[in-house]
This record gives structure tokens, C-alpha cells and sequence, in this order.
């Protein structure tokens, strides 16, 4: 079964939907962390939402697996697995 296809069943975007979403938005994205633990966090990519003196120095991804997001609550940035991810709702 192919990723795309378990991101279906899940009723999740695909890894380069979801990309496109926060680069364009912000997301609640609820996803178990490594010990297990359900982590909901309010996340984006899109620079007109971070902080300009937070904006990356770079554009690529830190792990093949992980997507790097800017966390709007803890006003910082954090990483989460794809693979991890349960569910994901759009804001505006």
C-alpha cells in the first residue's frame, strides 16, 4: 500500500498536501509523539504568519520523515513525523 493510500484511509493530506496547506495556512494538527503521547498543535509554514526574525536561514526539511512547522502557540518552532499524523484541520 502505498503512502498516498494510507493517507487516504486515514482521512489525512498527502505529505506534499499537507506541505502546501501550512505553507499557505494554519493547521491543528493532531499526531502521536515518539512516547506515545497525542500531541494537538496549531502549526504553519506561511511567513506572513512567523515572525520575521524567526523565518528559516534555510528551506529544507530536517528528516526525510519529519515536517518542521511553526508552532503558533509556543511561538517557536517544532518537528513532528508525518507517518504520526491522525488527523489535520485547516484553519481559514
Amino acid at each position: 500500500m502505498s503512502v498516498d493510500e494510507i493517507a487516504k484511509l486515514k482521512g489525512i493530506p498527502t505529505k506534499d498536501e499537507l506541505l502546501k496547506m501550512l505553507s499557505e495556512k494554519t493547521a491543528v494538527v493532531t499526531f502521536n509523539k515518539l512516547n506515545g503521547d497525542e500531541r494537538v498543535m496549531t502549526c504553519t509554514k506561511d511567513l506572513n504568519v512567523i515572525p520575521k526574525e524567526n523565518h528559516p536561514k534555510a528551506t529544507k526539511e530536517a528528516h526525510d520523515k519529519n515536517i518542521t512547522v511553526w508552532d503558533t502557540n509556543a511561538k517557536g518552532w517544532r518537528s513532528f513525523v508525518y507517518d504520526r499524523v491522525r488527523k489535520v484541520e485547516a484553519n481559514g
